[in-house]
């Protein structure tokens, strides 16, 4: 029985690896790279050898072939979307893992990592000869902590830097400050420090997502936000006090102060094209917040004071 649900398995992983929507010119190298930010949010034995090894191929085989390499005590799975209980029906608990990490995309809380993640060394250095010889603007501009404006930014603001003849100035007075950016330079996330010295907030801000700057906050669209989840445009907002210990006057007040926030920042991330997702402690926040706006992405992640 367990043999025939392994080859179930093998047979549903091989479906993902070549359903995968084919990519342009650049698919190859662009599915390398998301391979390696996808696998720098999991913790590896190997120091994430496995991964760079195999990160040209689909995401899956990738998985499938790396998957021993994992710390799996680290590791919890949820079958959230139910796709993987037929996939590994009667196989051991290896194989719903294993289901989970090859989605294509993995859902919301079916992947747990129990404590900080510190990015393999092995993908590291990918990730950082990558942004060096091809890097995206958004993305080196994001791992320096610098802004990167496009080619034909540099061209249009290139003159601004030559000062003009006295009495013949065409722009009005620059402000003290960096020089002047394109408008989408704004949505080039750029790390920051963490605001308010809550050690446990930043501590399940750094965990959950979990954050590809662990131990700082993400600018994005002149809005702070808590964490940038690794391996995706996401940004999360977490809110880590005791909701249910408060009277329900407190709650409702607390509410309606989190909405305004939360609105100003899912409109921020969504104008910078990214998704946004809000980490809370406990059920009855979350419950408190989707009454008021179902719309509103919510996850409870657990995390305490």
């Amino acid at each position: 029985m367990r043999s025939l649900a392994c080859v179930a398995l093998l047979t549903f992983l091989a479906a993902c690896a070549t359903s995968a929507p084919p990519g342009g010119a650049h698919g190859g190298r662009g599915q390398r790279v998301a391979n390696l930010q996808r696998a720098a949010a999991l913790p590896w034995r190997d120091g994430g050898r496995c991964v760079v090894r195999e990160a040209s191929r689909p995401w899956p085989v990738l998985v499938e072939r790396c998957y021993p390499a994992l710390e799996h005590e680290r590791l919890k799975f949820r079958d959230t979307t139910g796709n993987c209980a037929v996939a590994s029906a009667g196989a051991a608990a290896v194989g719903v893992g294993l289901c989970v990490l090859a989605a294509p995309e993995i859902a919301v809380g079916a992947v747990i990592v129990l404590g900080v993640v510190v990015v393999a060394v092995a993908i590291k250095e990918a990730l950082d000869a990558y942004e060096l010889r091809h890097g995206s603007p958004e993305e080196a501009g994001a791992a320096r902590g610098a802004k990167v404006a496009s080619r034909e930014g540099e061209a249009k603001r290139k003159p601004e830097l030559e000062p003009a003849p006295a009495g013949q100035d065409r722009h009005p007075p620059v402000p003290p400050g960096p020089v002047d950016r394109p408008r989408r330079a704004s949505c080039e996330p750029v790390p920051v420090p963490h605001r308010g010295g809550d050690d446990r907030h930043n501590e399940c801000a750094d965990r959950f997502p979990p954050n590809r700057y662990p131990g700082m906050d993400v600018l994005v669209g002149g809005v702070h936000f808590d964490a940038l989840q690794v391996g995706a445009r996401v940004l999360w907002e977490i809110k880590t006090h005791r909701f249910d210990k408060y009277s329900d006057f407190i709650q409702e007040q607390e509410v309606e102060k989190e909405l305004n926030q939360l609105g100003n920042e899912r409109r921020a991330a969504a104008e910078c094209g990214y998704g946004f997702v809000v980490g809370v402690s406990t059920d009855a926040h979350k419950e408190a917040l989707e009454a008021q706006d179902p719309t509103l992405d919510v996850v409870v992640t657990g995390c305490t004071r």
